[in-house]
């Protein structure tokens, strides 16, 4: 099962394992993550599970779809070139160590 760190706002890192084919969003909220709300249930629609990936990863990642990129313009925290939204990152074997980390704020 492919290892997520989660680095909640204050700081804290939280390693855990996530099925592969499951979001990055529910992997967190599944746990307890802090630092994330997901009010839309990773729908895409709420931009409050915003997250700054780590750099190393990005090329791992697809880019982000028109409606992920039109929703990280309503996040609450500075966006950044890193910025995605948890619920648009689906587990695969090759993100084995993805780190993320969650901002100060989501709404």
């Amino acid at each position: 099962m492919p290892q997520v760190t989660y680095i909640e706002p204050d700081g804290h890192r939280v390693t855990l394992g996530v099925e592969i084919g499951t979001s990055v969003m529910r992997g967190a909220m599944d746990a307890g993550v802090s630092g994330i709300e997901a009010l839309c249930g990773g729908n895409c629609a709420c931009a409050t599970c915003h997250c700054y990936v780590d750099g190393a990863w990005l090329e791992q990642l697809p880019p982000p779809a028109v409606d992920e990129r039109l929703m990280l313009e309503n996040v609450a925290a500075e966006r950044r070139s890193t910025s995605r939204l948890s619920c648009q990152l689906t587990v695969t074997a090759a993100l084995d160590g993805l780190i993320v980390q969650f901002p100060d704020r989501q709404s």
